[in-house]
């Protein structure tokens, strides 16, 4: 069956969302090179999303407007996360054109209350009414833009800290929550176990929030570029997984490249050509 035909005086449709709901598996990858060309290699590989990192990578509101527009024609669904969830800041993603984003450190229900109303017009929320001048309106062209904007908004909440686990069913329970994302490495971390996210009491941890995220009618979602470790996420019921992230594939595809010439990391003469 074809696809309905959109209309274009409404928010655009947003697919990562819809197909979420629908109860599908989405997997993704990771952009944290900060670059429309990178990004637009990512969102041509297959992939069903892209997260374009304005958290841990160098990207400002205007760098992640030309991801937005070089992924635009792809079938790979963007996901934005912002630095920090401030209104005004999840009100300058919206308008550049984000549908999905996925928001740190979210540590209990209020604040994911806080959040929807964020991403809402009011009288459902307090997103700033400047359709006129943004993107996401084709500037202003879509004429009931912003009486159908909320609907097509996905907001992803990322549980990252013991204080999150302990309200995450809460936090899950939260209208206007789509999704719930486990950041292993700052749970690590929050955990007593910074830069072991492989620990037996982490990935325990892990294991019972997506139990949870799920019994809770929410998406579990989580990053991993480990892909047996990818595939057990699956199993349990993870249903939107970003399985690795660009700088990683890049960095070890260019470390092993100069490993077969000789050339070890930091730019090491190394003739055995091994590490």
């Amino acid at each position: 069956m074809s696809a309905p035909a959109e209309d274009f005086q409404r928010a655009p449709v947003n697919a990562f969302k819809r197909r979420l709901r629908a109860g599908e598996t989405l997997i993704g990858i990771w952009a944290g090179l900060a670059s429309p060309y990178s990004v637009e290699i990512c969102a041509a590989s297959g992939m069903d999303w892209v997260l374009i990192d304005g958290e841990h990578a160098p990207n400002d509101v205007r760098s992640i407007l030309g991801q937005l527009q070089a992924v635009a024609s792809h079938r790979a669904a963007p996901v934005v996360r912002p630095p920090s969830g401030e209104a005004w800041m999840i009100k300058q993603y919206l308008d550049i054109g984000a549908q999905t984003l996925l928001v740190p450190m979210v540590d209990t229900a209020q604040q994911a209350r806080a959040l929807v109303a964020a991403t809402r017009y009011p009288p459902l929320g307090v997103r700033g009414v400047g359709a006129a001048l943004a993107r996401a309106s084709w500037f202003g062209r879509r004429g009931d833009y912003i009486a159908s904007a909320d609907e097509q908004i996905c907001l992803l909440v990322q549980v990252e800290t013991s204080t999150a686990l302990e309200h995450l069913v809460d936090i899950a329970r939260t209208d206007g929550v789509d999704g719930v994302f486990i950041g292993p490495a700052d749970l690590a971390a929050s955990l007593g176990h910074p830069g072991n996210p492989s620990h037996p009491a982490v990935q325990q941890a892990i294991e019972g929030a997506i139990a949870s995220i799920a019994a809770a009618g929410k998406a579990p979602g989580i990053l991993t570029s480990d892909p047996a470790l990818a595939r057990r996420y699956l199993e349990l019921g993870a249903r939107f997984v970003a399985v690795g992230t660009d700088v990683t594939l890049l960095a070890r595809g260019i470390d092993s490249l100069a490993g077969h010439f000789g050339r070890g990391r930091g730019g090491e003469h190394n003739p055995q050509g091994t590490y």
